[in-house]
């Protein structure tokens, strides 16, 4: 039976999660439990919510979490940003990281109009 973990969608953002917890175990101490903490959390709750929407039964439900996690998606993006200009970030891995979480965007949307066609399908 497949699971979420088979969604290349969770594949990418969980190692996008790891690489973020990495990058945030390095910063300085001042900036580890501020925006340290928000962009850990924010990155673990994109790959959190597809796992969550998956699981659910109902399709608006299942949309809804994809959408909790597009939403964290951009909160992430937002907190590499500041890390950046704070100057904990350098603007290459920066431009990199908000990047592929734009890519993780995409692909949220294009899981969403799946979940739309079948939705309709079996109605």
């Amino acid at each position: 039976m497949p699971s979420f973990e088979d969604l290349i969608i969770w594949q990418k953002t969980h190692k996008l999660m790891l690489r973020i917890h990495e990058i945030a175990s390095r910063l300085p101490k001042e900036e580890r439990f501020g925006v340290g903490g928000q962009i850990k959390r924010s990155s673990s709750s994109v790959s959190d919510n597809i796992a969550e929407g998956y699981g659910s039964y109902y399709y608006n439900d299942k949309i809804k979490k994809f959408y909790v996690s597009r939403g964290e998606a951009t909160e992430t993006q937002n907190h590499l940003r500041s890390l950046e200009g704070k100057g904990c970030l350098k603007s290459e891995e920066t431009n990199e990281l908000v990047t592929e979480y734009t890519g993780v965007i995409k692909g949220i949307n294009g899981y969403v109009n799946y979940i739309r066609r079948k939705r309709k399908d079996n109605r």
